[in-house]
């Protein structure tokens, strides 16, 4: 447990902050920083001193929800404080000594790892109760370490102090979230590596058990933002409702501030959460092409076989025709009869190839998709009776449908 006291000078106006008490100076509020070690299993007595610290006494159901690791993301008001849980990312730079019995709350199915941090706002204190190891708070510790190696008066002079709980606790909320932004790269990273296993095509994909868990955990990610933001829009409304509650009688930070500075973490998440979206979307297009790209590769298959089957149809047939019992066949006697079927059958196997190429279905990836679909409506206008046209016939016609009428 560490307690930081935030002081003001009575006559001149700079902020400082010391690790002892003093009555010399007025205080403005007491930050106690707390391990989870500190209350598990010493309840009572970490309460205790609590209320000794900051004379406020925390409710049973609140400590219930601190000692809770699978705890999500809450607020609540008291009469006298308001609580806050908000969960952490685990990233590399943590150092939590967690056993595999605690650790194993904290692993989701996607492999991250958050942990609950708890905030109790008073209007003159700050109760943090935290994992030991969470790097977002430690760092900011030892900024303030920094600032007190430095004379009072100067503390408060390259960046303000929080005059406030609530300004204190908005800035560790930052740090946090800040983790959640960082976590955009290596999640874009992941959709890229699916992206080429699904379209690489050189073989059949088999990981769909892992793409799914992996859709699960933007889906995850989503819903933790979703109750981040709804977290804050609570806080938020109290402190528009209640804004004296929270800083109490020293309102050295406006209400306009505060609520810009707490939008701003909400305009943070939902950052996360419209990327995550948007590369969960990206999975599924991946998808949706896999598919495509199957659907398109079986329609090549069958168009061959059907070239393949047209193309031997007629030989079929010329076999057929002359594999009949009949007693009289022309030139089944022949000794050319044979050669001349061979030529025959040669033939149209050739009359076919060159058609089915005019017609673009051998050797079609020689032409654009624009060029098959002009070719297509070429073919589409051509005139099947042809000969119909010609003068002398369509003369003829005519003359035939007058006597009909005359009839």
């Amino acid at each position: 447990m560490q307690v930081y006291y935030f002081y003001r000078h009575p006559d001149e106006d700079y902020a400082f902050i010391r690790k002892e008490p003093s009555d010399l100076y007025i205080l403005d509020y007491v930050w106690v920083d707390c391990v989870r070690q500190d209350v598990v299993g010493h309840v009572e007595s970490w309460q205790e001193k609590i209320q000794g610290l900051i004379d406020v006494q925390i409710n049973e159901f609140h400590l219930q929800d601190i000692l809770n690791i699978e705890h999500p993301c809450s607020f609540d008001t008291m009469e006298d404080y308001d609580f806050l849980i908000f969960r952490k990312l685990i990233t590399p730079d943590d150092h939590l000594h967690l056993d595999e019995k605690n650790a194993e709350p904290h692993q989701s199915e996607f492999g991250l790892m958050t942990t609950p941090v708890a905030f109790t706002l008073s209007p003159r204190a700050i109760v943090t109760v935290r994992e030991k190891g969470n790097r977002a708070i430690e760092s900011y510790i030892e900024r303030l370490h920094a600032l007190m190696l430095k004379p009072e008066e100067e503390q408060n002079k390259t960046r303000k102090l929080p005059s406030t709980p609530l300004n204190l606790a908005l800035r560790i909320l930052n740090s946090m979230i800040d983790d959640y932004l960082q976590l955009r790269a290596p999640l874009t990273k992941r959709v890229e590596y699916w992206q080429q296993e699904l379209l690489q095509g050189h073989r059949f994909f088999r990981q769909w058990r892992q793409l799914l868990q992996e859709s699960m955990a933007f889906q995850q990610v989503e819903n933790l933002c979703e109750e981040q933001i709804e977290t804050l829009q609570e806080l938020r409304d109290e402190i528009v409702e209640n804004y004296h509650h929270l800083v109490g009688e020293q309102r050295t930070e406006g209400l306009d501030i505060m609520l810009v500075r707490l939008n701003d973490l909400v305009s943070h998440i939902e950052r996360i959460q419209k990327h995550t979206a948007r590369l969960r979307n990206s999975i599924q297009a991946a998808i949706d092409l896999h598919f495509s790209a199957i659907s398109n590769q079986t329609n090549e298959n069958m168009r061959i076989l059907a070239i393949i089957t047209a193309i031997f149809a007629p030989l079929t047939l010329l076999t057929g025709i002359y594999g009949m019992n009949f007693e009289f066949i022309p030139g089944v006697k022949s000794p050319q009869g044979f050669w001349l079927m061979l030529v025959v059958m040669l033939l149209c196997t050739l009359f076919l190839i060159i058609y089915f190429y005019r017609r673009h279905l051998v050797g079609r990836g020689e032409k654009s998709v624009i060029d098959m679909l002009a070719q297509q409506h070429h073919q589409k206008g051509v005139n099947l009776f042809w000969f119909l046209e010609i003068e002398p016939i369509k003369q003829t016609i005519k003359s035939v449908e007058k006597m009909a009428k005359l009839k």
